[in-house]
């Protein structure tokens, strides 16, 4: 045990030597070890000069991608082959992954998260963690927490309610924490509610480590300490990078002046251990890249969305059919965002090249971006149009200022479908893109995302047929920017950024409002079609027929997503409760079980602080989207004890919707009527209106009404009695 290490010792411990690496201990035996960035790729630094040069790595789909996979299994193997890759590196910890929900569409990092919702985030983030960590390799859960934009990031004060803050921005860490442990949580750099997320003691120790159990280390973001001894009283065990001598003397004189318990900086120090004694386990290893590089194909291609499909132009002839590719994007992909996550990809596929490889027939380019009327005559003589087009850019550190394509990329659509009716239109993008109006003009759309460094041979499989689509959108496709639930609060102003929609994050704040969607959360078509039988089961496990009607072997995504009709608190119209991923040959029907998890029915109660399962009848909606509902079904489910201790400050309504509570003010009202007869408040209690009035004043204040039934002396006694 770091015991036996002097204070300075301990202090040294809990910050790094340098940008990637951990102290060294001489004396102690413990060695430096190497963390570095994914959550995507392993990004070694290949250089101290280039931050941002690394190593050749395996550069996977990122999350905007692998989330649309829909598929916890492939992000398990996902995680493995990234665990294989820092074994080969001698790297002990990968950063990632990034489970921050996005809360808005213009929010730059998006693309390393995995959606909108908690449950898909949390699921698919579990798999990868627990794939990662089978190698020996530990993962860096981040960023911990309600670091959803980057405007400001670095000070903004995230300022969200209690219920939302469970509900939404820490439900996906609390699945991962308590069912992968992961060996590290990173903390954000933001503030909550006006707290630093490095020096929150609720944040990191309360609920962290109190409430879900975590064993790990917390380790900063880089740069996110503003105060050492505050971050390490508060529960942070890890400041990087180092050195940091000032902060190391700055804890050593805190525990000699008594203002830092010692425990606190051996809990620290002994964290640390235990995570390079940990990473000394791990055996050293290698990989076979051209097995990872198909790997990542694989995912890209299960991570495309087809969008759109008119006519079933889509997918492509291997024979007989000259196509058009248009769009610099074709011959020069788009495949990861800036920042922190850039990989060194071990190879590079691209669209144009791979899409000759897999047709007989003539391909022709054309740039397209600053020539458009070229491309559109090379497309007019084509029988298909591939158009190529996406966002600018997605990177860490600014937010995207709208969600338009750049002015370029729409010239070149509406150029080309002008010239040829059969127009596909092929998207790259980190984020959600506007569809609306030019998607009228095409008859076929394909979100290809950032798909990695494969996504060029992904993407012509899934053109030619080779691989029949299956992505589902893990975000919401809004018709305008003004209609997303975020837009009135993003990015906030002088530090501060209100999270004033509540809990309508995403799919759930435009059913709450019911507003027309370009795309529903959970969309997505392929080329085979599917019919939902009666649904089976019983209490909340679900056995759902699923036939595929087509000629094509698929794959569908059956979702359920849960109401409570008549709930007593808000809640959306409708949630992501469960969902299975299942491949279904053509003319097969498939039973496919999905069972819905009891905790997660669970809302936050701020006046108990904690989790309650509300009794009565919840509404299943299983589907093929949020808004594709196929079969509902009602099934009764039992709750918890969630009574509300009465206090003088309750009010008559809640008195009287109490059982007890009503029964012993009813007995002092009775008591009271006898003695008085007919007087003023008895008549009072008589009137419904009256009465209604009445519901809400606190008790407390009746005891002042002239024949109030409730006085200054009896007040104490209802009390006790009703709690009793």
């Amino acid at each position: 045990m770091t015991s036996e290490l002097t204070t300075a010792e301990q202090a040294a411990l809990t910050s790094g030597s340098d940008f990637w690496r951990t102290t060294a201990i001489d004396s102690a035996g413990l060695p430096a070890v190497t963390v570095t960035d994914g959550p995507h790729g392993v990004r070694m630094q290949a250089s101290r000069g280039d931050l941002l040069a690394g190593v050749p790595a395996t550069c996977f789909p990122p999350a905007v991608a692998s989330a649309s996979t829909w598929d916890p299994e492939l992000l398990r193997r996902m995680g493995e082959a990234l665990g294989d890759e820092c074994r080969a590196m001698d790297v002990a910890v990968l950063l990632g992954p990034g489970v921050n929900l996005k809360r808005s569409p213009l929010g730059g990092r998006n693309f390393e998260y995995f959606s909108e919702d908690p449950l898909l985030t949390g699921v698919l983030a579990t798999e990868w963690v627990r794939g990662l960590q089978s190698r020996g390799v530990g993962a860096s859960l981040k960023h911990f927490a309600v670091n959803s934009q980057e405007t400001d990031r670095m000070r903004v004060s995230a300022d969200v309610d209690e219920r939302t803050l469970r509900e939404m921005y820490l439900r996906a860490f609390h699945r991962v924490v308590t069912r992968a442990q992961p060996w590290t949580v990173m903390c954000a750099y933001n503030r909550v509610n006006g707290v630093y997320a490095s020096e929150h003691h609720w944040l990191l120790t309360e609920v962290l480590r109190d409430e879900w159990g975590f064993a790990g280390l917390v380790v900063s973001d880089w740069g996110a300490v503003v105060d050492r001894v505050a971050a390490v009283r508060a529960g942070l065990d890890l400041t990087m990078p180092g050195p940091d001598e000032a902060g190391d003397r700055a804890l050593v004189d805190a525990v000699e002046a008594g203002t830092l318990d010692p425990a606190a900086l051996r809990r620290s120090a002994d964290l640390v251990r235990t995570m390079v004694v940990n990473a000394g386990k791990r055996e050293p290893g290698s990989y076979d890249a051209a097995a990872h590089h198909a790997l990542a194909r694989e995912i890209a291609g299960r991570a495309i969305v087809l969008l759109k499909n008119d006519g079933g132009l889509l997918p492509l002839r291997a024979e007989g059919q000259t196509v058009a590719v248009l769009g610099e994007f074709a011959r020069s992909p788009r495949y990861q965002g800036g920042g922190s996550s850039q990989i060194t990809p071990t190879r590079l596929d691209d669209a144009l090249t791979e899409i000759r490889a897999s047709t007989s027939a003539t391909v022709t380019f054309a740039e397209g971006y600053v020539d458009p009327d070229a491309a559109a005559e090379v497309a007019r003589g084509s029988d298909v149009a591939l158009v190529f087009v996406g966002s600018a850019h997605e990177t860490e550190g600014a937010d995207r200022e709208s969600l338009d394509l750049p002015a370029e990329h729409l010239a070149l659509i509406e150029r080309v479908s002008a010239a040829n009716p059969n127009t596909v239109v092929v998207l790259s993008n980190g984020a959600v893109l506007l569809t609306s109006p030019w998607e009228a003009r095409v008859p076929a759309i394909v979100e290809g995302w950032l798909l990695g460094q494969a996504g060029g041979s992904a993407l012509a499989d899934v053109l030619f047929g080779r691989v029949n689509p299956s992505g589902r959108l893990a975000e919401t496709i809004p018709v305008r920017l003004a209609d997303h639930p975020s837009y009135l609060d993003f990015p906030g102003e002088h530090g501060h950024v209100r999270y004033g929609e509540g809990l309508h994050v995403g799919y759930r704040g435009f059913d709450a409002r019911d507003t027309p969607v370009a795309y529903p959360f959970g969309f997505g078509l392929s080329y085979t079609s599917f019919a939902y039988g009666t649904p089976g089961g019983s209490g909340l496990e679900f056995r759902v027929p699923v036939t595929n009607t087509g000629d094509r072997d698929g794959r569908e995504v059956v979702q359920i997503y849960v109401s409570r009709p008549g709930s007593r608190v808000r809640r959306a119209p409708r949630e992501l409760k469960a969902f299975a991923n299942v491949a279904v040959a053509a003319g097969a029907t498939v039973e496919v079980t999905l069972r819905v998890e009891r905790d997660d029915l669970a809302y936050w109660d701020t006046r108990l602080h904690r989790w309650v399962v509300e009794d009565g009848p919840y509404l299943f909606e299983i589907g093929a989207s949020s808004r594709d509902i196929r079969a509902t079904v009602t099934r009764e489910v039992a709750g918890d004890e969630a009574r509300v201790p009465l206090t003088e400050e309750s009010s008559i309504g809640e008195w009287f919707a109490d059982p007890r509570g009503a029964e012993v003010l009813g007995e002092a009202f009775a008591a009271a009527m006898e003695q008085v007869g007919d007087s003023t408040m008895a008549a009072m209690a008589a009137d419904p209106g009256m009465m209604l009035m009445m519901a809400s004043i606190p008790i407390k204040r009746m005891a002042a009404f002239p024949g109030s039934p409730v006085t200054a002396d009896t007040l104490r006694k209802l009390v006790q009695a009703a709690n009793d």
